[in-house]
C-alpha cells in the first residue's frame, strides 16, 4: 500500500499472496482509508498497529508537521542542479546542451523556488495548459512534441526526487500529449532533377548525397574520408556533428551501413577528386567541407545554398530534411523490400515506414536496391564508368 498521510509519502506491506483477488482486497482497504484521511477519522495505529510508523503518527499534529518542515527537501531548483551533476556524464554534449535549455528557461522559473515536495498535480496540470496557449510574442504554439520534451524533464526529476525524499510524485497519472502523424514533404523525382540542375555544379555532390542516401543533415556533414569504402561501394555512418562538435549518431542503431547507388558513388567520387586538386592546407578529413578545409556549417549551407536554390528553381520551400523522407519515399515507390530500407535509414524496424510514409508504398517486391538503381538509370543522366580501382585516402602529404 502506498499512501500520503499528514503530508507523509506512507509504505505498508502485506503477507498477501500477489493475487488478482488479493488486489481487489487491497483496493478496497485503500478505498477505505482514503476515505478515513479525507474525513479526519483514520487512526494509523489501528489499521497498521505493528508498522514503525505507528508510534510515529501518534505524536502531536504539531510535532509532526515541525518534522516533516525539516525533512521537506530542497527547493526544485536546488534538486534540479543536483540531478544534472549526477547525469551529465551519461548525456550527450547535444542532448545536455538542450536538457539544460529546458531546465533552465522553463520548468526553473515556473518551480525553481518550490519544495520539490510541495508540487501539486493541479499546479503541473496548469503549467501544461500554458505551455499549450498562444504566445502572446509570436503569435505561435509549442508543438505536442515539444511540450512533452519539456514536461518529460519535469517529469525526471520529481520522480527521482520523489524517491530520495520519500514523497508520492505529483507528476503520477498524467500522460503525455498526443503528438501528431509526422507530416512529410518529400521531392518527387522531376523536383529532384530540378534542383540538381539549379544548385551550384561545386554543391551538386553534396546533395545528392543528401537526397539518395537518406543521411541526417549531421551525419552528412561529419561524415569522414575513412568512412567511404569505395571498393564495396558503401557509407559507414559512424558518426556525426552536432553543433560545431563529431558525436556519435543520434542513437546505436543510427550507426549504420549505406549502400552507394551508382549515382552516389559518381558524387563521391566527384567530391575526392576536387578535394585532391585542393592545395594541402585545404584540405579535410571531411568528405564535404569549406573551401578552407573547415567543417560545414549547417546554418550557412540553408541559408547560402538550400533555400535560394529552392527559390530560384522555383520550387515550393521545404526544410532540409525533406532530403531524408525523399530518399525513403523514392526508395518505396521503386519497390524496394521495407526491411533494406529500413536498415539504409538506420531504423531499427520497419514501423516508421508504415506510419510515415505509408501512403508510398506501391509493393513489396525488391530487396537488394536494384530497383532504385533501374529507375535512377531512366529517369536521371549521369555518366558511367567502370569501378575505380584504387581507394587512396585523401592525405596531407599527396
Amino acid at each position: 500500500m502506498d499512501f500520503r498521510y499528514q503530508n507523509v509519502r506512507c509504505r505498508e506491506y502485506t503477507r498477501l499472496d500477489d493475487t488478482p483477488a488479493n488486489r481487489k482486497r487491497l483496493e478496497r482497504a485503500m478505498e477505505k482509508i482514503q476515505a478515513e484521511i479525507v474525513l479526519g477519522t483514520f487512526d494509523y495505529a489501528k489499521t497498521f498497529p505493528n508498522s514503525p510508523r505507528a508510534a510515529r503518527f501518534s505524536q502531536p499534529t504539531s510535532v509532526l508537521q515541525a518534522t516533516e518542515g525539516a525533512n521537506a527537501g530542497p527547493t526544485f531548483q536546488e534538486f534540479g542542479e543536483t540531478w544534472f551533476a549526477e547525469n551529465e556524464p551519461t548525456w550527450k554534449p547535444s542532448y545536455r546542451t538542450k536538457l539544460r535549455d529546458i531546465f533552465d528557461k522553463q520548468l526553473a522559473p515556473q518551480f525553481g523556488e518550490k519544495k520539490v515536495s510541495d508540487i501539486q498535480k493541479s499546479e503541473i496540470l496548469q503549467y501544461r495548459a500554458e505551455l499549450a496557449k498562444v504566445c502572446r510574442d509570436t503569435g505561435k504554439t509549442l508543438s505536442a512534441s515539444r511540450i512533452n520534451q519539456i514536461m518529460n524533464v519535469l517529469r525526471q526529476i520529481l520522480v527521482e526526487a520523489a524517491d530520495r525524499f520519500d514523497f508520492i510524485t505529483p507528476y503520477q497519472g498524467i500522460k503525455p500529449l498526443r503528438v501528431p502523424r509526422t507530416q512529410v514533404d518529400p521531392f518527387s523525382l522531376e523536383e529532384v532533377q530540378k534542383f540538381l540542375d539549379t544548385v551550384d555544379p561545386k554543391w551538386r555532390p553534396y546533395f545528392i548525397v543528401r537526397f539518395f542516401t537518406g543521411m541526417r543533415t549531421s551525419e552528412v556533414d561529419g561524415l569522414k574520408w575513412q568512412y567511404v569504402d569505395f571498393d564495396r561501394r558503401e557509407i559507414l555512418v559512424y558518426s556525426a556533428r552536432v553543433n560545431g562538435e563529431d558525436t556519435t549518431t543520434k542513437t546505436d542503431g543510427s550507426m549504420r551501413t549505406i549502400q552507394m547507388s551508382e549515382m552516389v558513388y559518381q558524387a563521391l567520387l566527384q567530391a575526392r577528386e576536387e578535394m585532391r586538386e585542393r592545395p594541402v592546407s585545404c584540405r579535410s578529413d571531411y568528405v564535404f567541407s569549406s573551401r578552407f578545409g573547415y567543417p560545414l556549417s549547417y546554418h550557412n549551407v540553408n541559408h547560402r545554398v538550400w533555400y535560394p536554390t529552392l527559390k530560384k528553381a522555383q520550387l515550393k520551400r521545404r526544410n532540409p530534411y525533406q532530403t531524408r523522407h525523399t530518399a525513403a519515399t523514392l526508395w518505396l515507390a521503386a519497390g524496394e523490400s521495407p526491411e533494406w530500407i529500413a536498415r539504409q535509414m538506420g531504423h531499427s524496424n520497419t514501423k516508421m515506414l508504415f506510419t510515415v510514409y505509408s501512403r508510398y508504398v506501391p509493393n513489396l517486391t525488391r530487396q537488394d536496391g536494384s530497383a532504385m538503381e533501374r529507375l535512377l538509370r531512366s529517369r536521371m543522366q549521369f555518366p558511367q564508368t567502370t569501378p575505380d580501382p584504387v581507394t587512396e585516402e585523401v592525405s596531407d602529404d599527396e
